[in-house]
């Protein structure tokens, strides 16, 4: 299978840089799954679920959002957040997911703020998600 390069960068690091036969990303029009000689597109990065496969290893990150670059031989992601599954301090999700369930309970009123704890109980589902495919992969 023919390769391309994937960078994923966030404001403090470089996650993920080198070549991979696919990457299977969460765009704001659905998941997309990028193959080398990809059409070329702007898009931006929902929060959900990254899974990259190379050779014979897949590997899962979580992202909190961004934009995505995809040209023929190359995808960047500039991500908001972006961790590798063996990366996550599960009871730190599951922590945060429990506070944010409890502060979505008591309705604020203020609109924004109110979207920002949402917000932060899908980041910490998802994070959650992609700790637990580690386990299921023995990752």
């Amino acid at each position: 299978m023919m390769k391309f390069k994937l960078d994923i960068v966030t404001p403090e690091r470089i996650v993920w840089s080198g070549d991979v036969d696919q990457a299977t990303l969460p765009t704001r029009q659905g998941e997309i799954t990028v193959l080398a000689r990809h059409v070329p597109i702007v898009s931006i990065l929902e929060p959900g679920e990254i899974m990259i496969r190379r050779d014979k290893e897949t590997v899962f990150m979580a992202v909190a959002g961004g934009f995505v670059q995809v040209t023929e031989r190359q995808t960047t992601i500039l991500a908001d957040a972006a961790e590798r599954a063996e990366e996550i301090d599960l009871e730190r999700a599951e922590r945060a997911r429990e506070r944010a369930r409890q502060l979505m309970a008591r309705k604020t009123g203020d609109k924004v703020r109110d979207a920002e704890i949402i917000s932060a109980f899908q980041r910490s589902l998802i994070r959650i998600k992609v700790a637990g495919r580690r386990r299921k992969h023995g990752e």
